[in-house]
């Protein structure tokens, strides 16, 4: 993997797009996470992180400019709150061939008033009951969702739904089941407060970077609070399943 510097920043290859907007390639860095874009001076209207190796969208400076973020092919499964203090005015976000599993995964993209243009398609959110009309309703700004234009009549289905009981049941259940932490995200903590050595945290930290989906993601939290290391936990611990070596 990659670190996301300033040197590979200015070092990428940076043009003018064929739609006229300035944009910057980080594509297929094996970038494992967005940091450091304060380096662009916000003077890219497009970002592209396709293929890359990233879990969460967030990592912003304010980018008063970008209009565009390309992250196909990553591995996201969390979106980041208030995205819209960090780029009020993104307009295009492009979420192909990622890890999205709950609809309540995009209540955070609320908050992207100028959203116009969303994609997650070969995500597993898409297999989930209701998701077409779900996000229409949510996000009335979208004009195009995975590259489908929204017509009125489906403004009008998507209403009619989550506004009658029904739908209202079927939001509460959404929002019930919305992941409530990042994946991996207080690893350190636990195995700090676990006496692990940073060795052996660097070694927790690649298996979860190696983790193939969230549920074992959660495995190797699971293991890690019962106070073992992922790959030499005992097979009763719950939910262990077969051990991970991280070496």
């Amino acid at each position: 993997m990659v670190k996301l510097t300033a040197e590979l920043i200015q070092n990428s290859m940076q043009y003018v797009n064929p739609v006229k907007d300035r944009e910057l390639d980080l594509r297929g860095y094996r970038i494992p996470e967005i940091e450091n874009l304060g380096a662009t001076g916000d003077q890219f209207d497009t970002l592209d992180f396709s293929d890359n190796d990233i879990r969460k969208l967030d990592g912003f400076p304010y980018l008063k400019r970008l209009k565009c973020l390309l992250l196909n092919n990553n591995r996201i499964v969390r979106i980041a709150d208030h995205l819209d203090e960090y780029i009020p005015n993104l307009e295009s976000l492009i979420l192909t061939g990622n890890q999205l599993e709950d609809l309540g995964d995009v209540e955070t993209l609320l908050s992207l008033e100028k959203l116009t243009t969303l994609s997650l398609l070969h995500n597993p959110i898409t297999a989930k009951q209701h998701y077409r009309l779900y996000l229409i309703y949510k996000l009335p700004q979208l004009k195009l969702l995975d590259f489908r234009k929204i017509r009125q009549k489906e403004r009008d289905e998507a209403k009619q739904l989550f506004k009658s009981k029904k739908g209202k049941e079927i939001q509460k259940d959404i929002l019930k089941r919305s992941k409530t932490f990042v994946p991996g995200g207080n690893m350190h903590n636990i195995a700090k407060s676990r006496g692990l050595s940073d060795e052996e945290i660097r070694k927790i930290r690649e298996a979860i970077n190696n983790a193939n989906s969230l549920e074992e993601v959660e495995r190797l939290q699971k293991i890690l609070q019962s106070g073992h290391i992922p790959g030499q936990e005992p097979a009763d611990v719950p939910n262990g399943g077969s051990a991970m070596e991280v070496d």
